[in-house]
């Protein structure tokens, strides 16, 4: 069976919590199982690691290096703190073993390019997306149901905070309308944040972030062609499937071209809530 490791700013998050019973309960049940975990920190009023290793059945390390000894495809998670992935896969992306980090994959475009620099040195496949990514309605509609049409306009919308959440609706922005975005504009209030991406082109897309939203999508395409994706499901399985076929590959289905605008459209979007209603153009 192989072994994954994971690696963790704090293991007591959604994330940890979830996937190993994703991988047990995925296509490939008997294959793979979460053989060690390592935390850098434990936070007051969250499990330890001890506590966290013996409810999910895996065996604790005692430092990084173990885990990238020991197991065959790794795992960095913190998706809460992004500006720990550096330090969290300076090891593993020397490794040259499969790496999987979790989003928000960066907090800058330039740290971005520092990851895939470090994996491309040492010739180690590296993943990493948001789960959106791969809902099955939204990865449906692109191949039949538009196909080579000319993707003019998307809205996506979901929950959470912009700074952690807005990974997931601007991967599938981008996913859909391509690379190339030149500016941003924030609209939101106190209440919702609503962000405008524009492309010198004409393209444009919006992301709209509150608390009650579900996961949607609305596609505009060719002279007049719609399609709405509403509450978008079923993608969390369709991720685990995708990053475990990576690891037997050691093939990424994401660009890295597009994550690189993934997270340049965070960054600049964080930077955007100082001057509402104005462009600020996107440093590439």
């Amino acid at each position: 069976m192989k072994k994954i490791g994971f690696i963790d700013y704090s293991i007591d998050e959604w994330h940890a919590n979830n996937y190993p019973a994703m991988i047990r309960d995925s296509q490939f049940t008997g294959e793979f199982e979460v053989a060690l975990a390592w935390e850098e920190t434990s936070i007051a009023g969250k499990k330890p690691l001890a506590e966290w290793c013996r409810e999910h059945g895996v065996g604790l390390a005692r430092s990084i290096e173990e885990v990238v000894d020991r197991c065959d495809f790794l795992v960095v998670l913190s998706p809460d703190n992004p500006e720990r992935h550096e330090v969290l896969a300076d090891l593993p992306l020397r490794s040259g073993k499969p790496v999987y980090i979790d989003k928000p994959f960066a907090p800058t475009r330039t740290a971005a390019e520092r990851l895939f620099r470090l994996a491309r040195d040492h010739r180690t496949p590296l993943m990493t997306s948001s789960a959106l990514r791969f809902a099955p309605a939204l990865t449906r509609a692109l191949k039949d149901q538009i196909g080579d049409e000319p993707m003019m306009f998307a809205a996506a919308r979901g929950p959470g905070k912009f700074a952690v959440y807005a990974i997931h609706q601007l991967e599938m922005l981008v996913m859909s309308l391509g690379t190339g975005a030149h500016r941003v504009m924030q609209l939101g209030n106190d209440r919702s944040d609503l962000m405008v991406v524009d492309y010198r082109d004409g393209r444009r897309g919006t992301i709209a972030l509150f608390p009650a939203y579900e996961f949607a999508m609305t596609l505009g395409f060719g002279k007049s062609g719609v399609l709405s994706l509403g509450r978008l499901e079923e993608f969390y399985e369709a991720f685990i499937r995708e990053m475990l076929r990576f690891f037997l590959s050691g093939q990424c289905p994401v660009p890295p071209a597009e994550t690189l605008e993934v997270i340049a459209l965070v960054e600049t979007g964080i930077r955007a809530f100082k001057t509402l209603d104005t462009w600020v153009d996107i440093v590439h």
